[in-house]
Protein backbone atom coordinates (compact mmCIF):
# COMPACT_ATOMS: atom_id res chain seq x y z
CA UNK A 1 0.00 0.00 0.00
CA UNK A 2 1.49 3.34 -1.00
CA UNK A 3 2.12 6.04 1.57
CA UNK A 4 2.15 9.07 -0.72
CA UNK A 5 -1.17 10.83 -1.21
CA UNK A 6 -0.94 10.96 -5.02
CA UNK A 7 -0.02 7.29 -5.22
CA UNK A 8 -3.03 6.38 -3.05
CA UNK A 9 -5.31 8.31 -5.43
CA UNK A 10 -3.68 6.61 -8.41
CA UNK A 11 -4.39 3.18 -6.90
CA UNK A 12 -8.05 4.16 -6.42
CA UNK A 13 -8.35 5.39 -9.99
CA UNK A 14 -6.62 2.31 -11.38
CA UNK A 15 -9.05 0.06 -9.52
CA UNK A 16 -12.00 1.93 -11.03
CA UNK A 17 -10.51 1.74 -14.53
CA UNK A 18 -9.73 -1.97 -14.13
CA UNK A 19 -13.34 -2.69 -13.20
CA UNK A 20 -14.67 -0.80 -16.21
CA UNK A 21 -12.11 -2.35 -18.59
CA UNK A 22 -12.96 -5.84 -17.35
CA UNK A 23 -16.65 -5.18 -17.90
CA UNK A 24 -16.14 -3.86 -21.45
CA UNK A 25 -13.81 -6.64 -22.56
CA UNK A 26 -15.88 -9.44 -21.03
CA UNK A 27 -19.11 -8.07 -22.48
CA UNK A 28 -17.44 -8.00 -25.89
CA UNK A 29 -16.40 -11.64 -25.55
CA UNK A 30 -19.85 -12.65 -24.31
CA UNK A 31 -21.56 -10.89 -27.23
CA UNK A 32 -19.29 -12.64 -29.72
CA UNK A 33 -19.96 -16.01 -28.11
CA UNK A 34 -23.73 -15.42 -28.18
CA UNK A 35 -23.55 -14.57 -31.87
CA UNK A 36 -21.49 -17.67 -32.67
CA UNK A 37 -23.93 -19.82 -30.69
CA UNK A 38 -26.89 -18.50 -32.68
CA UNK A 39 -24.97 -19.19 -35.91
CA UNK A 40 -24.31 -22.77 -34.79
CA UNK A 41 -28.01 -23.21 -34.01
CA UNK A 42 -28.88 -21.79 -37.47
CA UNK A 43 -31.15 -19.10 -35.99
CA UNK A 44 -30.82 -16.29 -38.53
CA UNK A 45 -32.98 -13.71 -36.72
CA UNK A 46 -31.17 -14.16 -33.43
CA UNK A 47 -27.86 -14.09 -35.28
CA UNK A 48 -28.72 -10.71 -36.84
CA UNK A 49 -29.59 -9.12 -33.51
CA UNK A 50 -26.62 -10.71 -31.78
CA UNK A 51 -24.32 -9.50 -34.57
CA UNK A 52 -25.47 -5.92 -34.04
CA UNK A 53 -24.82 -6.19 -30.30
CA UNK A 54 -21.41 -7.77 -30.90
CA UNK A 55 -20.39 -5.03 -33.34
CA UNK A 56 -21.40 -2.35 -30.84
CA UNK A 57 -19.41 -4.03 -28.08
CA UNK A 58 -16.36 -4.36 -30.33
CA UNK A 59 -16.55 -0.67 -31.21
CA UNK A 60 -16.84 0.24 -27.54
CA UNK A 61 -13.72 -1.81 -26.77
CA UNK A 62 -11.85 0.04 -29.51
CA UNK A 63 -12.97 3.41 -28.16
CA UNK A 64 -11.79 2.34 -24.70
CA UNK A 65 -8.47 1.27 -26.27
CA UNK A 66 -8.94 -2.29 -25.06
CA UNK A 67 -8.81 -3.72 -28.58
CA UNK A 68 -6.73 -2.56 -31.52
CA UNK A 69 -8.68 -1.10 -34.44
CA UNK A 70 -7.22 -3.66 -36.87
CA UNK A 71 -8.23 -6.55 -34.61
CA UNK A 72 -11.70 -5.05 -34.35
CA UNK A 73 -11.97 -4.74 -38.12
CA UNK A 74 -10.85 -8.35 -38.52
CA UNK A 75 -13.38 -9.57 -35.93
CA UNK A 76 -16.22 -7.58 -37.46
CA UNK A 77 -15.37 -8.87 -40.92
CA UNK A 78 -15.27 -12.50 -39.78
CA UNK A 79 -18.51 -12.24 -37.84
CA UNK A 80 -20.31 -10.57 -40.75
CA UNK A 81 -18.98 -13.23 -43.10
CA UNK A 82 -20.36 -15.95 -40.81
CA UNK A 83 -23.79 -14.33 -40.91
CA UNK A 84 -23.71 -13.98 -44.70
CA UNK A 85 -22.72 -17.65 -45.13
CA UNK A 86 -25.74 -18.86 -43.20
CA UNK A 87 -28.40 -20.63 -45.28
Amino acid sequence: MPNIKGAIKRVRGNNRKRTINTYVSSSMSTAIKKFEKSVRENDKEAAKTNLNVALQRIDKAVNSKLAHKNKAARLKSRLTKKLNNME
